[in-house]
């Protein structure tokens, strides 16, 4: 019997690269990494912001409710306008909107308004811009990569956007300890953006296969039922739900950070994506799991039950490593479901479909910073943290066993 060297067993679970020597995925990888570190230092900045102004976490929650109703409109309206026009041209529109809106939020910044409302507008419309560009991202994957490195490119993906969660957290909380923090902040993520803008702008025509008409609500719908039809897509998208609303914490980082560990709020921040980064590392065994709703449902389980115990740790390294360990388990959650629905769908289809997939992915956390900061502003901050993260594993667990053609699923079965 012979036995594998070390670096061949290396190989075997490193990152498969092979997507980066195609140039048109080469330029969007590297633009939408650039991009993402930009996004972070954003994301991080308006909660503080609205936490600076207020120093309440209901706000903080509502900025969560701001981008929701957004994505939830625009995800799944956008899918459908994806499949009808060419999606680099949607692609670039939907992003220059993002990029303006983060220019406004630096004006709001440098002319020292400090209204939480208006913060909150701006998010809103930044969410309805995220919302299709992401949902158009995610379906022309497919047709810049050949079929069988569709998991790579996604694995690829995941691993960058984890890379820029980690590195957007810590320039943020270096630029935020800064006199007039919130103007560099915002004026980073702008400089930033300029890098996914010209990859969008090289990108080639992208029009639909078999385009479907004048988008409309009948279309929508066609997506829905389409989704309605196929459980195991459809567990997949509630097991996210529930890991999305129920554990995630990020809403509650900046009261945390000030009144249980009394530390700067960048760790938190940069945790979860730090063991998202480990995990794209080493992602090659990903591809070979052929159990997967089984991976999928034991990778969110990991995801909530580590974000339990960090809510109850006592130390903010204790919490930071727990947060890492949940940010592993959800890339692989990640990568599965994008991999299911872009080789499972018809490209006429995958616009809406994706359009679904960015409501939950995106909504997902907005709506569980709203139930974070609602919980917070009237039970104990443990409570708000770990309480509803222990009832997702449960939720999982159950669903995953109850329902069969998920629990069993495998790359065959489609």
């Amino acid at each position: 019997m012979t036995t594998s060297s070390p670096k061949n067993r290396l190989r075997r679970v490193a990152m498969d690269t092979r997507p980066l020597k195609i140039p048109v995925f080469r330029r969007t990888f590297f633009g939408q990494g650039a991009a993402v570190v930009g996004t972070m230092v954003t994301e991080v900045a308006v909660p503080v912001q609205i936490y600076d102004l207020s120093h309440s976490s209901f706000d903080v929650g509502l900025a969560g409710l701001a981008g929701l109703v957004p994505i939830l409109v625009f995800g799944l309206y956008g899918g459908a306008v994806a499949d009808a026009v060419d999606r680099r041209l949607l692609y670039l529109g939907s992003s220059t909107l993002t990029w303006a809106v983060t220019l406004a939020l630096l004006v709001q910044s440098v002319a020292g308004v400090g209204s939480v409302p208006l913060i909150l507008v701006l998010v809103a419309v930044q969410s309805g811009g995220f919302a299709v560009s992401s949902t158009v991202r995610g379906a022309i994957t497919p047709a810049l990569v050949p079929p069988g490195l569709v998991p790579a490119a996604n694995s690829l993906n995941y691993t960058a956007s984890t890379v820029g969660q980690v590195l957007g957290p810590l320039v943020a909380g270096v630029l935020l300890g800064l006199p007039n923090g919130f103007s560099y902040a915002y004026a980073a993520d702008a400089v930033l953006f300029t890098a996914a803008l010209y990859a969008t702008f090289r990108l080639p025509a992208l029009p639909s296969a078999d385009p479907l008409g004048r988008p409309g609500l009948r279309s929508v719908l066609d997506g829905l039922r389409f989704l309605a039809g196929r459980h195991v897509l459809l567990m997949s998208f509630l097991v996210d739900i529930a890991a999305m609303v129920l554990a995630m914490p990020t809403a509650l980082f900046p009261e945390a950070a000030e009144t249980r560990w009394h530390a700067g709020v960048g760790p938190l921040y940069s945790a979860i994506a730090i063991g998202s980064v480990l995990a794209g590392v080493f992602s090659g065994w990903i591809g070979r799991v052929r159990r997967q709703g089984v991976a999928l449902t034991a990778a969110v389980v990991v995801w909530a039950g580590a974000v339990a115990l960090a809510g109850l740790a006592p130390s903010l390294w204790l919490a930071v490593t727990l947060l890492a360990v949940a940010g592993a388990a959800d890339l692989v959650s990640a990568v599965y479901r994008q991999t299911i629905l872009q080789t499972a769908a018809p490209d006429q289809m995958r616009g809406r479909l994706q359009g679904v997939f960015t409501v939950v992915v995106a909504g997902g956390p907005r709506l569980g910073d709203l139930r974070a900061g609602i919980m917070a502003s009237v039970l104990p901050l443990a409570v708000a943290w770990s309480g509803t993260a222990l009832a997702c594993v449960v939720f999982v667990l159950a669903g995953g066993v109850l329902v069969k053609s998920f629990w069993r699923y495998t790359p065959t079965d489609r």
